[in-house]
């Protein structure tokens, strides 16, 4: 029962950190290319708003999202009223929060990359009669696919180690919503360090790993070039 619950625990953790970076990924593209064609005054309204999370505490964060995805929240009310959905207390709302404390990261670490680009491959892409979607999917992405990978890594581990804003707005329920990040809360303030320590060594493996990954990828890019 135990051993289930655990394998629980850490398996729900991967998949919140694994479907938020993705998530997170495609919007923050999406987001640069798209702010990037806009006037300077909404360009710089929807990058205050991004990254807001970075300035405020979680537990702030995490009750700004009960407000809006509540059941009687401004999104979560009409969610629930008239779909029957509820965010709150769900392995989504992990997903959520995830996504909206590593968006900073991410979108951020695209804009750089995108922010280096010689005007001059534009140019070439246009001159050959390429739209400016083919321009970022085979120019574009290719060339910033470091910074990719950089924001990729980081908005997982921060994805993994989510605690404050997830507590409040997914809650700490075995078996549901629980992560391991949670667990090892829960267990330190309980006295079990048995426990403690057991998601410790995991969160810190899956940590070495992931950081094992990305130096080889990065090596191996490096040596292509």
């Amino acid at each position: 029962m135990m051993i289930s619950l655990n394998l629980k625990i850490i398996l729900l953790t991967l998949k919140i950190a694994t479907i938020s970076t993705l998530l997170v990924t495609i919007v923050s593209v999406l987001l640069v290319w798209l702010l990037d064609r806009n006037n300077s005054k909404l360009k710089n309204i929807f990058e205050m708003l991004i990254n807001l999370s970075l300035f405020i505490s979680p537990s702030v964060l995490g009750y700004i999202l009960i407000l809006i995805l509540g059941k009687r929240g401004v999104v979560g009310a009409i969610l629930y009223k008239y779909f029957d959905i509820s965010v709150i207390f769900s392995w989504w709302a992990g997903i959520i929060t995830a996504f909206i404390v590593t968006l900073p990261l991410m979108y951020n670490s695209v804009k750089t990359g995108m922010a280096s680009l010689n005007p001059v491959y534009f140019e070439a892409g246009r001159e050959a009669g390429a739209s400016e979607f083919q321009i970022l999917r085979l120019i574009t992405l290719p060339l910033i696919k470091r910074n990719i990978l950089a924001g990729m890594v980081l908005s997982f581990g921060r994805a993994m180690g989510e605690f404050g804003a997830t507590l409040m707005l997914a809650g700490n329920i075995p078996g549901r919503t629980q992560t391991i990040s949670m667990v090892i809360y829960s267990a330190s303030e309980s006295g079990d360090t048995k426990t403690a320590n057991f998601f410790l060594v995991i969160i810190l493996l899956i940590s070495f790993i992931i950081m094992m990954i990305y130096n080889y990828l990065f090596k191996k890019e490096r040596d292509n070039i």
